[in-house]
């Protein structure tokens, strides 16, 4: 199963690579920041339809036009973000991700995200470790003081600015230096593969973290919400995404922990 959905998602991506920038027929969503171009919703379809067929009677939900399906809450189900970093792609960033997980029950048991740009593809089956272009990824086994922090702003919702800016400064007056390059999926997959060591974010949705949070997992890290609890399959989360020594150090600094 994981080789065809990595096969599937290589393919969208190589749609993606087509996308011609004086080509974009760009719209916003409802809220600030918040983007859709028809890139967008073309992988998205071939996506759907690749992947349902691969597991038929499966849900489907995805960024564009996202509507939570039963199939989240009993059976199986793929969790898909068409491109991740949407902006990053209208602006020729080229740091932008498909991501495709597959639930069973809101377990996720299949994560894939391929960054098309770079040809790197992080993926996880449950239990059976992480691994990028066919080579095994842990985390890194850095405290806070040598850490590489990557951050999301949330910049649609301008309500997160403050807790966002104010962990932010509390994080980088411990830490080694600081990141933000728009991609939740890239960046959770960044932590598992060592290259940093903490991502946080106010808020974000399913097909934002649900992919890379089994490739963390199974490369040694940890995905909880803010408040530290387990992040929302059904509905919008925050996120923060490290290791489990690294997080603790970070709760007994109480720079998290309250709700958020």
């Amino acid at each position: 199963m994981l080789e065809k959905i990595k096969d599937i998602t290589i393919k969208a991506g190589a749609t993606l690579l087509e996308a011609d920038k004086t080509d974009y027929k760009t719209s916003a969503k409802e809220g600030r920041g918040e983007y859709v171009t028809q890139w967008d919703l073309k992988v998205q379809g071939i996506l759907k339809e690749s992947l349902l067929s691969l597991c038929p009677g499966a849900g489907f939900l995805g960024e564009e036009g996202a509507q939570t399906p039963p199939e989240l809450e009993y059976g199986y189900c793929f969790i898909v973000d068409p491109i991740d970093g949407t902006y990053n792609f209208i602006r020729g960033f080229r740091h932008s991700a498909i991501s495709v997980a597959l639930s069973y029950k809101k377990e996720i048991r299949y994560g894939v995200v391929y960054n098309p740009y770079q040809n790197e593809i992080f993926y996880a089956e449950k239990g059976a470790g992480a691994f990028c272009n066919g080579k095994p990824i842990c985390v890194a086994a850095n405290p806070l003081k040598k850490s590489l922090v990557i951050f999301g702003t949330s910049s649609y919702d301008r309500r997160f600015a403050d807790p966002t800016f104010s962990l932010l400064r509390s994080l980088f007056d411990s830490a080694e230096d600081l990141r933000s390059v728009g991609s939740a999926a890239l960046d959770i997959s960044y932590i598992a593969s060592g290259r940093a060591d903490v991502f946080f974010e106010f808020q974000l949705c399913p097909w934002d973290y649900a992919a890379a949070s089994l490739i963390l997992s199974e490369a040694g890290g940890v995905t909880e919400t803010l408040a530290g609890n387990a992040p929302l399959l059904t509905g919008e989360s925050s996120i923060i995404a490290s290791t489990p020594q690294l997080l603790e150090e970070i709760k007994s600094l109480r720079l998290i922990g309250t709700k958020a």
